[in-house]
């Protein structure tokens, strides 16, 4: 506790910076939802097509406001981020069209859906979408010279994952994002830019479809549903992207006229109302534990007063067992599941063994405290989410005790 505090006092500054973000955001959230004159109403479910939701309706043109998009799909039928990115792909892109990732290669479970190195039945590459990469720069930052090489006019999407999925790049910002977008756009107007947005949601003041991405896709059981949301994904961007995007999820001519609501809409709306107060939460968590290990030794990414791009916190260990301990203290220290014993194990869309810490509420939910970390080197852990600040500090206060004094 003697090093919590210490750190506690330290990050002073930080968290009054991150409580200002939170409150734009807290504010951006609260007035769209003025503007829509939310009653109880909203919240009543749906059922069958789907038609004429006006809860569902509603809840998309506020998540188009907040994220200052022309339009949003917001569905709990989107079962993953994956998915969520997966149908903005498949939706847009066609036989022959080129698809570049600006950073290297992507997260694991959508690298499968690229068919980057199995082009399988049912991938991009097996459709006859055409991939390539543009690997990240020895201190693993976009490469902007690369980039302006690589893209041509005959490039209908780039990539961009905001978050480092399971890399030891840093998350990308807002800012680099924006840049990245100018330089594309100056050299082909027409290319569609694209950005997985997950983790990244509401910390910064803006996000991606505010400096002049095209399209953008993310999760509900992490930033934006605040922990409550039960399952779910949105996509935001451009109204005629959104719309092809949403022919893909339903059928064409079908598009986001239908799609019941079922039981869910008083918890999307509920979620992201305290969403930008979630990811505070998890973000002063991060900069607590970053602290914390870092002023013992051991490899962070981000250090505790970095900007963040995303939510994630990284911690270098040793050795595979160090890991599992880690991640068993994770696993330990939450409110479901706390006697659960884990172990590395494999895992659908991923070409290592995966170890995942989530005594969650919703299944699967990284907004609420969860850690995992594929069995390769170099062994890191992947901390993300947090309901509550209280509730990270108890399980950093547990990880202190069990990784770093019995390791004294």
């Amino acid at each position: 506790m003697n090093l919590i505090k210490e750190a506690e006092k330290v990050l002073y500054a930080k968290f009054e910076e991150l409580n200002e973000i939170a409150f734009a955001n807290q504010e951006k959230v609260l007035k769209a939802l003025q503007r829509k004159n939310v009653h109880e109403s909203h919240f009543n479910s749906s059922t069958g097509y789907g038609y004429d939701d006006m809860g569902r309706d509603d809840l998309e043109g506020i998540y188009a406001e907040v994220f200052g998009a022309e339009d949003a799909m917001v569905r709990s039928q989107i079962v993953s981020g994956t998915h969520a990115i997966s149908s903005c792909l498949f939706g847009i892109l066609r036989p022959g069209d080129e698809l570049i990732s600006l950073i290297g290669s992507p997260y694991d479970t959508l690298g499968n859906v690229i068919g980057k190195n199995n082009p399988t039945l049912g991938t991009l590459v097996e459709r006859g979408v055409i991939y390539r990469e543009v690997p990240l720069t020895p201190a693993l930052n976009p490469d902007l010279e690369a980039i302006g090489t690589a893209v041509t006019p005959r490039t209908r999407m780039v990539l961009i994952q905001r978050s480092r999925g399971y890399a030891l790049r840093p998350a990308l910002t807002v800012k680099q994002i924006e840049a990245i977008t100018q330089l594309v756009k100056r050299i082909s107007p027409d290319t569609i830019v694209m950005v997985d947005n997950c983790y990244g949601e509401f910390t910064d003041t803006v996000e991606p479809t505010q400096v002049g991405i095209d399209i953008m896709a993310g999760s509900l059981i992490k930033n934006p549903g605040g922990g409550l949301a039960p399952a779910g994904g949105y996509i935001a961007g451009r109204a005629g992207l959104v719309g092809q995007v949403a022919c893909h999820i339903t059928a064409p001519g079908l598009g986001k006229e239908l799609g019941a609501s079922l039981q869910s809409n008083r918890l999307l709306y509920q979620g992201l109302f305290l969403a930008p107060h979630v990811v505070l939460q998890a973000l002063k968590g991060a900069c607590l534990l970053a602290y914390c290990f870092a002023r013992q030794g051991y490899e962070v990414s981000p250090n505790w007063d970095e900007v963040r791009g995303d939510i994630v916190q990284t911690v270098k260990l040793n050795n595979p067992d160090e890991v599992l301990k880690f991640c068993q203290v994770v696993q330990s220290s939450s409110p479901v599941d706390n006697n659960v014993r884990l172990e590395f194990a494999p895992m659908p869309g991923y070409t290592d063994k995966i170890i995942m810490a989530a005594g969650t509420f919703v299944q699967g939910s990284s907004i609420e405290l969860s850690c995992d970390a594929p069995m390769r080197q170099p062994y890191c852990v992947y901390m993300q989410g947090g309901l509550t600040y209280e509730h990270y500090r108890y399980t950093v206060r547990e990880l202190i005790d069990t990784i770093i004094l019995k390791r004294a």
